[in-house]
């Protein structure tokens, strides 16, 4: 059954109509949108309209609408262009076989858009708000909606200060926005896995900044790591803590578990710089519905080396919404080089993988009430 998000004070539809939809006068043609849908890039094509909502200090939330997809007018002087004071989320609309449009959780997504905006100082945005803006810009665009094996579209809502002023302090005005991307199978060709580079040169965030914030200034923080990555022939980079005996944390857009050779699972522990992912909460629900032991630790690059060294690690994986579960074939830093699995994904993490697969797209019960209709 699908969640009826008890944490909406009013229906979906209700909230939904609060969206007053001003169409696009000049949308994509039919056969150029049916092109674009049947082969999607990740973020690269976009649909006929966006999602918005205004806020004023003083006045709250106001001004929902849908309206045309297209450039944002900002002053130079945009709090957000100076001080970085700006959020994001994402999520995906599937559609299942009957045609039918549902989310995956959007309630927690709402939620850790809520902590975001609070660490970043903007102004808090109601879970119906975020999952009405949602909902209205899927209706209106459902024709973008993709069908297709992992097809989807891809749903990225975001926050910015747009309050024109020099001066640090928290904006008093702000936009929330909602676009839509289709997308097809993050892995062109099947499931592969990706080799990854630990990074003990830099961090991608420390205690008690902004890490556990869905904000551009960690992906930023990425980048130049991710370069040095693949000079050296690697896909992605896997940070650490920064403290002395530095530990495991995230990559720059993925939580990482660990498969033991006796089957438990382990996964670095929430310490205030790693993502709430959704996925990775999703996860841990699924292999306690497994009995399998699964743990969530500090885990030190010391002892990570001496179990992948000593086998005593038979799979990883890191996971995200975009790619949903990718597997882990190498790890290196310039102290060692280790595969995994032979290079190849691992049983546990595909049939995981699968399971969480077929259930955002209606292939398998929803025991969790995780699905939310969209339309």
């Amino acid at each position: 059954m699908s969640s009826q998000l008890e944490t909406l004070n009013s229906s979906i539809d209700e909230v939904a109509a609060l969206f007053d939809v001003q169409l696009n006068d000049a949308p994509a043609p039919v056969e150029e949108r049916e092109a674009l849908k049947a082969a999607p890039k990740f973020g690269t094509v976009f649909s006929d309209h966006m999602a918005r909502v205004t806020w004023k200090d003083g006045e709250g939330w106001t001004a929902r609408r849908v309206e045309k997809y297209g450039p944002l007018q900002l002053d130079p002087a945009a709090a957000v262009l100076h001080y970085g004071q700006e959020i994001f989320e994402g999520l995906k609309a599937y559609r299942h076989a009957d045609g039918s449009v549902w989310s995956f959780r959007p309630e927690e997504n709402a939620r850790r858009y809520i902590r975001s905006a609070r660490r970043l100082a903007l102004p808090e945005l109601s879970v119906d708000d975020f999952i009405g803006s949602i909902a209205a810009l899927v209706r209106t665009d459902i024709e973008w909606i993709p069908t297709g094996d992992e097809a989807a579209l891809y749903l990225r809502p975001f926050m910015i200060a747009t309050e024109a002023f020099l001066g640090v302090r928290p904006a008093l005005e702000a936009e929330h926005l909602v676009i839509a991307s289709p997308v097809g199978p993050y892995f062109s060709g099947g499931v592969h896995p990706v080799n990854i580079w630990i990074s003990q040169d830099y961090a991608r965030a420390s205690r008690g900044g902004t890490g556990e914030a869905k904000c551009g200034g960690n992906y930023a923080a990425s980048l130049l790591p991710q370069i040095q990555a693949a000079r050296e022939g690697f896909d992605q980079v896997c940070f650490l803590d920064g403290q002395a005996d530095p530990a495991i944390e995230e990559l720059g857009g993925m939580n990482v578990f660990f498969v033991k050779a006796n089957g438990d699972i382990v996964t670095p522990a929430l310490s205030g710089s790693i993502l709430r992912g959704v996925t990775r909460s999703s996860i841990l629900q699924l292999i306690k519905d497994r009995d399998i032991n699964v743990t969530e630790e500090h885990i030190t690059l010391a002892s990570l080396k001496a179990m992948l060294e000593s086998g005593e690690i038979a799979e990883a994986f890191a996971c995200g919404t975009a790619a949903v579960i990718t597997p882990i074939g190498r790890l290196a830093d310039h102290d060692f080089d280790v595969t995994i699995n032979g290079g190849e994904p691992g049983k546990t993490t595909m049939d995981i993988r699968e399971e969480l697969t077929d259930i955002q797209n209606g292939r398998r019960p929803d025991r969790h009430g995780w699905l939310t209709r969209l339309a």
